[in-house]
């Protein structure tokens, strides 16, 4: 594009970078647009250009800063304005919003990542809930630190997780524990060892995301551990002798009833302390009410529906699809791969699983103060009337 300068002598030309296509949830306008000039050191004519420029620049305008209540969602945070890092980019009332939320947290690829990395983005984090987001900082940039930080950082204390415990391990680690007992479950010792280290793998998990609220004892971790491995192997062994005569696929089942009955008994004996003492509820603006056992009940039977859930289909469903494929002859000529091939299956399973099992139930979740015990519901009642209806706890994961 050219254009005329005052000194009719002179041509400068504009020359505008190419526009990527925007993101979806970025709208852009004209007065978003940057443009540059290219500048011709040598040229005479600067002092044109440089008037064309002041002309181009007071007709396109100037770009938005984007401030803490802006209607449209800019892709970089100016200097002087907010951001608010803590609101969630997705309904989380919603089942869909939830899953979103939770396919972006659980993602493997995070556990990957150096501390190094991970210290970075928590510094970033707690300085734009500080306020003082660096000027310039892209916004894509926020919110891929917030996902750093909710997958590697516990919501209740603030301290990084140890990997294997985040949520987002639960794909490698699963894949190859879950496909392992899926492939070794005919005699008895192995049996005993994959159920052992499932257990393992499950009680770290499940003390990482506990609510850091209701601290436990070590006593009450070794208890919890114990009982918990001993259901499992007790219902896995006894199982796995009780379907000797019974059909294939059933004895093939046998790793999942040990699954499911162990996480009705590991999780509520890892967090023992709440359902003993309570559970921490606030109200919807996060003043602390008091403690509630009724909903760390309820809190803790959401967590083991979900844990159910998320083995479920994996341990069902691909135990059906190995026997039918073991009937062809390719398949008998490569029994060393069955392990490895259901390691990979179980991890296509998990990658969709685990988010969506996450998401059955909110994180904070809420319970109706009618509900709660009756010196709890009276004492609230006491101080606030019936401006709290509801109270409001991390269930943990």
């Amino acid at each position: 594009m050219w254009l005329m300068s005052s000194d009719a002598s002179c041509l400068s030309r504009v020359v505008f970078p190419p526009l990527s296509r925007p993101s979806k949830r970025i709208r852009t306008s004209w007065s978003g647009v940057l443009f540059s000039l290219r500048k011709i050191d040598s040229n005479p004519c600067n002092e044109a250009i440089g008037r064309n420029k002041s002309v181009l620049t007071e007709a396109i305008g100037k770009p938005n800063s984007v401030g803490a209540c802006s209607g449209e969602e800019n892709s970089t945070i100016m200097s002087g304005g907010s951001f608010d890092i803590d609101a969630p980019r997705w309904d989380l009332t919603t089942f869909t919003g939830r899953l979103k939320h939770f396919f972006n947290i659980t993602d493997f690829t995070t556990a990957l990542l150096p501390d190094s990395r991970l210290d970075e983005a928590k510094a970033l984090v707690e300085s734009c809930r500080a306020g003082s987001v660096p000027p310039g900082t892209p916004e894509e940039q926020l919110h891929y630190a917030k996902k750093l930080y909710d997958s590697a950082f516990h919501p209740d204390t603030g301290d990084r997780m140890n990997i294997i415990g985040r949520m987002s391990f639960q794909v490698p680690g699963g894949m190859a524990i879950t496909g392992c007992m899926l492939q070794f479950y005919r005699t008895v010792p192995a049996v005993v060892f994959w159920q052992w280290v499932n257990q393992s793998f499950n009680a770290l998990v499940n003390y990482t995301n506990r609510n850091a609220a209701s601290p436990i004892t070590s006593n009450q971790i070794g208890v919890a551990y114990l009982t918990a491995t001993t259901t499992a192997l007790a219902t896995a062994v006894g199982l796995n002798l009780y379907t000797k005569k019974a059909p294939p696929l059933v004895a093939r089942w046998v790793p999942f009833a040990a699954v499911a009955s162990a996480n009705c008994v590991n999780i509520p004996m890892m967090r023992q302390q709440e359902i003993l003492n309570g559970i921490a509820v606030t109200d919807e603006n996060g003043n602390k009410l008091g403690h509630s056992k009724k909903a760390a009940v309820k809190g803790i039977s959401q967590v083991v529906l979900s844990r159910i859930t998320m083995a479920a289909p994996g341990m069902i469903i691909l135990p059906i699809i190995m026997q039918r494929l073991e009937k062809y002859k390719f398949m008998q000529k490569i029994t060393y791969l069955h392990g490895p091939l259901q390691v990979m299956l179980v991890g296509v399973f998990l990658v969709f699983m685990v988010p969506a099992a996450c998401s059955l139930f909110p994180q904070n979740c809420s319970m109706a103060v009618s509900k709660l015990e009756p010196e709890l519901r009276d004492s609230i009642r006491g101080r606030y009337g019936e401006s709290v209806q509801h109270v409001y706890f991390n269930k943990g994961l």
